[in-house]
């Protein structure tokens, strides 16, 4: 059984459609890319999916139970598996790196205060900041605050890792330091992981699987890794997104353009 499946989703803001027709399985273990230009709706996407937009039509069902069907005991519980990092982070500025961490352990319940601190130190040095437990986030870069919210989103163990635009900001060395972890996290969790993205390295370097959003159609065009997608894929926007090129113009149908011409021609003799 997929962990997700995703059927027939259609979203929208009030009668303004983003994208419809949303069909998409992830597997235990897997990385699933949401690939697409700026404004297709990737995000909105992790949205309906960590249950922050109630989508417009369509379902979403993880383990085979519909998320947005179930009573919200069975949504929280939903919840507990799904370990999240925003786009910037979304640290608590007040809180150090140690207590940041903390917060869903406490949040579960499961651990005592001294328990949860080690754990949380454990956490810290899986990321490679061991060192600065203490420090606070205004104190580290970027790179660093990812690093940290991964720590966190994993704190819980879950079986679904959510990540938006996890390089976004972030120098290349940075970024591939980045991809790294994921995948090690992904190994070390066991979990699935569901990563919004356009940084084309990072979509190569980790994912396993993908779907491929456009905004001009409003339904996704291409599903499938994204190597063989660079590769392979016959729909023109996918190459070019895959292969950093230019969008080639449509072929004007037969006599198309001299009908263009044509009216042109006559808009200009009437403007006169």
């Amino acid at each position: 059984m997929a962990l997700v499946s995703v059927r027939d989703l259609e979203m929208r803001f009030g009668e303004r459609l983003i994208q419809r027709g949303i069909s998409f399985d992830v597997e235990p273990g897997r990385i699933f890319v949401v690939m697409g230009g700026s404004g297709c709706g990737k995000s909105t996407l992790l949205k309906h999916m960590i249950g922050l937009i109630e989508p417009a039509a369509g379902s979403i069902a993880y383990e085979g139970a519909d998320y947005w069907r179930a009573d919200d005991r069975k949504r929280l519980q939903m919840r507990e598996h799904f370990g999240v990092l925003f786009q910037g982070a979304a640290l608590w500025s007040s809180m150090t790196l140690l207590e940041n961490v903390c917060v869903p352990l406490e949040r579960q319940g499961r651990l005592d205060a001294p328990a949860r601190e080690a754990k949380a130190r454990e956490l810290l040095g899986l990321v490679g900041l061991g060192r600065f437990a203490d420090f606070f986030p205004a104190d580290i870069s970027g790179g660093m605050k990812k690093r940290a919210g991964l720590a966190r989103a994993i704190a819980g163990e879950p079986r679904l890792i959510f990540l938006d635009e996890p390089s976004a900001g972030l120098d290349p060395i940075s970024s591939k330091k980045l991809d790294d972890l994921i995948l090690r996290l992904r190994d070390h969790c066991g979990a699935a992981v569901v990563m919004v993205t356009h940084e084309l390295p990072s979509i190569f370097a980790i994912a396993d699987d993908g779907i491929f959003l456009d905004a001009d159609s409003k339904h996704p065009i291409a599903r499938g890794n994204p190597r063989e997608l660079r590769d392979g894929c016959d729909h023109p926007t996918v190459r070019a997104f895959l292969r950093r090129e230019d969008v080639p113009d449509p072929v004007p149908e037969p006599g198309a353009s001299d009908a263009v011409g044509a009216d042109a021609l006559n808009s200009r003799r009437e403007a006169g």
